[in-house]
């Protein structure tokens, strides 16, 4: 597709060359800096300043100025001229021969220096040799097959190397050590420093016109086969894609990023970054196309014309406006190396952001979205498309030329509703991306609150999601919009962010009470509670404690039993006023002391207690009003059962006198387990009861973290119940008989085989026996063990005692080594390792093992 980047201006005309001499043609130019030089072929040389001036329509012309003109006496042709500005010398072939001239005055060096036999040349702009004042090179010389390296100073020529060819060379150009031919049949790359040579391709000179271009460092441009303009580095590969060109090529030169080539009738300009022929001007006439740092001047045979590229940003705005996006990023991405860095970038970004406003006009969303992302946009720009969408304390102004269009959001869909929702779920997925990265600093606010009225408009999941993250929203503009689309819930949120506790449950209740309606949360009331647990404003949780605990007691409750632990240790919620708060909520109070004593483990007695009564106020009115065997009571029995058997800190004796009058037989033997008064409540589980389970179990608990000597107890005692003389029973007989099989390893045997009846046969306490015996051998064994490891200890100790031999030097100049004081009795201890100590202080350190210090030998033995 075509874009404008060159304009085709008149330099040197006709008149102002030639005069009125109709048979003066121009065969060769020549530019350095504003100096333009013409060879004819009446062997004249023309010397023009060249002068840049823009018109007030911002057009480019140029003003030239004859300064002189010199005839060269060989009437021949100027074939061809190279300017060296170093030298102040203009480098001239005529006649097959290199002559010096003055670049000011145009008159030959008086060393008369020359180079004769040539038939073209080229100037090394890589330069292998380091001095600022030689120019090297490369030349076609007459002779057959020949190439010739030459070193060009102020007054006089060298020549430094010659090498042949393979076949005739007919064109040249030279980069450092490489020399790129153009050979009879051929294309070749030559190291004249090594000598080796790189075939590229077949090409015909003989039939076309070969061209050969510099365009950059080890790399140039060739006329290939085709009509392709072909790239090739000195290595001999392509790291460009060719470009397809006239199959009459007569003249290329670069102007990055293009190629631009002349035929006989046109100047085509192609890019180097997509191939594609991006402009054609008609010229004709045209024979010569040279490029002289960065102009592009091309000359008939009578006239001279610049070549104007059009400014980079003109030529990108210019796709831009024609809807080519990705035409123009290519060329403004290929154009990098040419633009200063930070020109490069704002120019970039700004052309990024423009290409992105296009692409979302024809809603190329993930296009749009990467251009915008890689530009940096101000996402207020985007934004303020929208609609009522920005912030109305927003400062924010468009830029400036603007970026795109399009008056608003509505204006670039002409109203059409479903484009405008496709554009609004675009937005919202673009700001969600760039709300937590460093494109949003500056403007967080302007951004999270277009993204809570887009997501409160669409009804959006996310907006709940927004609003419990750390966020920027302004309550100003947010509050009537959540009012507007009935999001109260989400405004609770928001007046949170705000620090407005206080608003936001009063908002909470009134949804609650139906007095708004608000289906974003079902379980808004337990949201409430949990909210006020953790609430740090006591004046707050006080306030509405109330009302939770009216509407429901087991959850309301949990305002307090879900506090952090360390309000109460700072002193912020006391225990005690919770309870005296809550006194009118049995079922409240209750589990908060549940919460107390169960759960957060307080040793205090009056938690223990209280919560001892209110189980027993329960079980009573449960057992008073339902029926003996209900779940409710049989559950309400075994808390109280639990806490009695659990706690410790409770007052027995109160309890035990509301209980003590009722059919709690069981919860009464607990509590007169507590007052280790067990033979009562074994009476009551043995004789009332008759649970001789209930029993065993009694003996267990009660006995549990207390030595075997008292279990041994607790057991002899059930015992003796079972087999108590005054009562005559089949049943405790049989009790008795389970008791000691079941747990014979408790019992004293002697005991037990002197209180048994000797009517019982050995068959019914035989697993009693059994298990007598293996526990009086297990004893013994273990007895035997511990002597055996008693005595192992003591034969090592004696051992050690006997590998230590030698005197023991003590004087008042030593220290004792636990005390640090002086020895002032003969008598000592020595330890093994020769450590000498007080007796006395040998002594209490055996005493006191839990602090003794361990020496050297890790068995201490004195």
């Amino acid at each position: 597709m075509s874009v404008k980047a060159f304009e085709l201006v008149p330099a040197v005309e006709r008149a102002l060359l030639m005069g009125d001499k109709a048979r003066i043609n121009i065969e060769c130019i020549e530019c350095c800096g504003k100096n333009l030089y013409v060879g004819t072929n009446d062997c004249f040389v023309y010397h023009f300043l060249l002068e840049e001036k823009t018109t007030s329509k911002e057009k480019l012309t140029f003003s030239v100025q004859k300064q002189q003109h010199k005839y060269l006496g060989l009437k021949k042709p100027v074939s061809e001229l190279k300017a060296a500005s170093a030298l102040n010398r203009l480098i001239v072939l005529c006649d097959n021969t290199i002559m010096l001239v003055n670049m000011l005055n145009l008159d030959p060096v008086q060393s008369g220096a020359k180079i004769k036999g040539v038939v073209t040349f080229t100037v090394n702009e890589n330069p292998v040799n380091g001095d600022p004042f030689c120019v090297e090179l490369g030349v076609i010389s007459v002779k057959r097959r020949t190439i010739q390296i030459y070193m060009v100073y102020e007054d006089r020529v060298q020549i430094v190397k010659e090498l042949s060819t393979p076949e005739q060379p007919s064109a040249v150009r030279l980069d450092g050590y490489f020399l790129c031919l153009a050979l009879t049949t051929q294309y070749i790359i030559v190291n004249y420093s090594t000598g080796a040579s790189q075939d590229l391709f077949p090409f015909d000179t003989e039939e076309k016109k070969p061209i050969v271009k510099r365009i950059g460092r080890e790399e140039f441009l060739l006329a290939g086969p085709g009509g392709l303009g072909m790239f090739a580095t000195a290595a001999g590969i392509s790291q460009r894609a060719p470009v397809h060109w006239s199959e009459n090529v007569i003249g290329a030169a670069i102007c990055f990023p293009y190629v631009v080539a002349l035929d006989e009738g046109f100047v085509t300009v192609h890019s180097m970054l997509d191939q594609q022929l991006k402009q054609t001007l008609p010229f004709r006439d045209g024979h010569i196309m040279q490029d002289f740092e960065g102009k592009v001047i091309l000359a008939t045979m009578k006239e001279v014309y610049v070549l104007v590229p059009l400014p980079l940003e003109r030529q990108i705005l210019d796709l831009l406006a024609s809807q080519r996006v990705e035409e123009a990023i290519v060329l403004v991405e290929g154009a990098q190396r040419n633009i200063p860095k930070e020109k490069f970038l704002v120019m970039y970004r700004r052309i990024l952001q423009q290409a992105g406003f296009i692409q979302f006009g024809q809603l190329q969303f993930l296009e749009a979205k990467d251009s915008f992302s890689k530009g940096q946009l101000d996402a207020r720009e985007l934004i303020s498309l929208y609609p009522l969408l920005l912030s109305s304390t927003s400062t924010f102004t468009r830029s400036h030329p603007p970026l795109h269009e399009f008056a608003d959001l509505n204006h670039l869909t002409q109203g059409d509703q479903e484009k405008i929702t496709k554009c609004k779920r675009f937005l919202i997925n673009y700001l969600k991306e760039i709300r937590s990265t460093e494109v949003a600093n500056g403007y967080k606010e302007d951004v999270d609150t277009a993204l809570l009225k887009l997501y409160a408009e669409a009804d959006h999941e996310s907006l709940l999601d927004l609003l419990v993250s750390e966020n920027f929203c302004l309550l100003v503009d947010s509050e009537p919009w959540l009012e507007k689309h009935k999001k109260y819930f989400a405004l609770g949120l928001l007046y949170h962010c705000n620090g407005q506790d206080d608003a936001a449950v009063q908002l909470w209740v009134r949804i609650v009470k139906d007095e708004l309606q608000d289906t974003t949360r079902p379980d808004l009331y337990e949201y409430v509670v949990d909210f006020l647990s953790f609430c740090s404003s006591q004046e707050l949780v006080w306030k509405y404690a109330d009302w939770a605990l009216q509407k429901n007691q087991k959850v309301g409750v949990q305002i307090f039993t879900r506090r952090p632990v360390d309000e109460e240790k700072a002193g912020k919620l006391n225990p005690d006023d919770v309870i005296k708060y809550l006194h009118k909520y049995s079922q409240a109070v209750t589990q908060y002391l549940e919460h107390l004593v169960l759960d957060r483990k307080i040793q205090k007695e009056k938690f223990h207690t209280h919560l001892a009564v209110l189980y027993l106020d329960e079980v009573l009115k449960l057992h008073s009003q339902s029926d003996q065997h209900s779940e409710e009571l049989s559950t309400a029995r075994a808390k109280l059962r639990s806490l009695l058997q659990q706690s410790c800190l409770y007052r027995v004796q109160l309890v035990l006198g509301k209980i003590k009058d009722t059919n709690l037989n069981l919860e009464c033997a607990i509590l007169y387990g507590k007052l280790e008064e067990h033979d009562k409540a074994l009476h009551i589980l043995v004789h009332q009861l008759k649970d001789f389970q209930a029993a065993e179990d009694y003996c267990l608990w009660n006995s549990e973290g207390r030595d075997l000597s008292y279990r041994q107890r607790l057991f002899h005692m059930l015992l003796a119940v079972y087999m108590d003389p005054a009562v005559d029973n089949d049943t405790l007989v049989m009790a008795a008989v389970d008791l000691l099989n079941n747990h014979a390893e408790v019992f004293d045997a002697v005991r037990v085989l002197r209180l048994v009846p000797g009517n019982w046969s050995i068959q019914l306490l035989c697993p009693f026996l059994r298990g007598a015996m293996r526990e009086n051998m297990h004893s013994k064994r273990m007895s035997q063990v511990a002597l055996g490891l008693a005595k192992s200890e003591n034969a090592i100790y004696k051992h050690e005692k006997l590998k230590y031999k030698g005197l023991i030097n003590l004087s008042e100049k030593k220290g004792c080594q636990l005390c640090h004081n002086t020895f002032s009795e003969p008598e000592c201890v020595c330890y093994p390792n020769g450590i000498l100590v007080h007796i006395h202080c040998a002594a209490k350190r055996n005493r006191d093992s839990a602090s003794k210090q361990h020496f050297t030998n890790p068995q201490n033995h004195t």
